[in-house]
């Protein structure tokens, strides 16, 4: 018999690339989100548009006993969108009440296994001021002082689910990731993270052209491809792990770094320009101990194989777009 999958969040960034996956294994998914896929056509099996805030809609959508359930969606974004403070309130009320909605939904319709997706942002800022030595070990996470509303939402919405694992039954699986990136992920408007907004800046710029960088470009962060993100996702669902594990690359760059890998593989001469701007915590980067130990796995792709990738597809986006304006 076919199992049937939830995937919450289908019509984003990473929900696309993890239908892809569980339809490449011969799942049965439903895919559920506030709107269509941006970049590619859903491969879902059953796509639902509506609003994971309202109740009666999610009761709805899990309407029977799925094997697995992913629960992606929630109110984010890069740094502009996440540390101005301007969108705090948005942030913690829709992603809390989306994870209230999705998860007391699978426990009553006994759906016992179900993966979160949290986020190193719930990582006490306190352990991140250096920017050559952050800790992000697992066990670190307490006594908690997050770098942002969007950290503290994550971290209420962890412990939501433990304890619906402790208290009801639930097989909870909770993924801490870092910094996922690669193509088909938002890319421009404002809520795109550090290397899509690169990408972009570099596509769109001459040889011998300045792009800005929020900050001195000194801060340090590692970056996840996104089908790496995805088999780490799988992997742990799948697993015994009740803990929450960091999913996410090792590889430690700070942002000038990272603007200068992209701009050799654009093949292109970059100035950069570091003006004031919205950029987290000094240092972050994923402690992958744990993870090992627990999965005998860990993410092993290069930043610059990911960035590949990432830059060609983002390449094509500018392009594309260049030639809509210009023929509007």
């Amino acid at each position: 018999m076919t199992k049937s999958v939830l995937v919450c969040g289908a019509g984003g960034f990473i929900g696309g690339h993890l239908v892809r996956r569980l339809k490449r294994e011969g799942y049965w998914v439903r895919g559920v989100d506030l709107k269509m896929h941006e970049f590619s056509e859903t491969e879902a099996d059953d796509f639902v548009m509506g609003d994971l805030r309202e109740q009666s809609f999610v009761r709805e959508v899990v309407d029977r006993k799925f094997d697995e359930i992913y629960q992606l969606a929630a109110d984010m974004g890069g740094a502009g969108y996440i540390f101005t403070g301007d969108n705090d309130a948005d942030v913690m009320h829709n992603s809390a009440t989306i994870n209230l909605n999705v998860l007391d939904a699978a426990y009553r319709r006994n759906c016992k296994r179900i993966f979160y997706s949290s986020s190193a942002c719930m990582y006490p800022s306190y352990n991140q001021e250096d920017p050559d030595n952050p800790n992000c070990r697992e066990d670190s996470a307490y006594p908690a002082a997050p770098d942002s509303e969007y950290g503290w939402e994550k971290l209420f919405s962890e412990r939501l689910y433990l304890t619906y694992a402790r208290c009801r039954g639930m097989e909870s699986r909770v993924a801490r990731y870092h910094n996922i990136f690669g193509p088909e992920g938002t890319w421009d408007g404002g809520r795109e993270k550090a290397p899509a907004a690169l990408c972009r800046k570099i596509a769109m710029a001459k040889s011998g052209d300045s792009i800005e960088i929020w900050g001195d470009g000194l801060q340090t962060r590692s970056f996840l491809f996104v089908d790496e993100c995805v088999e780490g996702t799988v992997r742990l669902t799948r697993s015994g792990v009740a803990e929450p594990l960091n999913i996410g690359s090792d590889e430690m760059v700070t942002i000038n770094q990272l603007s200068d890998m992209i701009a050799d593989i654009a093949g292109k001469k970059i100035i950069r320009n570091n003006i004031p701007g919205p950029t987290g915590v000094r240092g972050r980067n994923s402690e992958n101990t744990l993870i090992r130990e627990k999965l005998d796995w860990a993410p092993s792709q290069t930043l610059q194989a990911g960035l590949e990738k990432t830059y060609e597809w983002i390449e094509r986006q500018v392009h594309a777009n260049a030639r809509q304006t210009a023929s509007a």
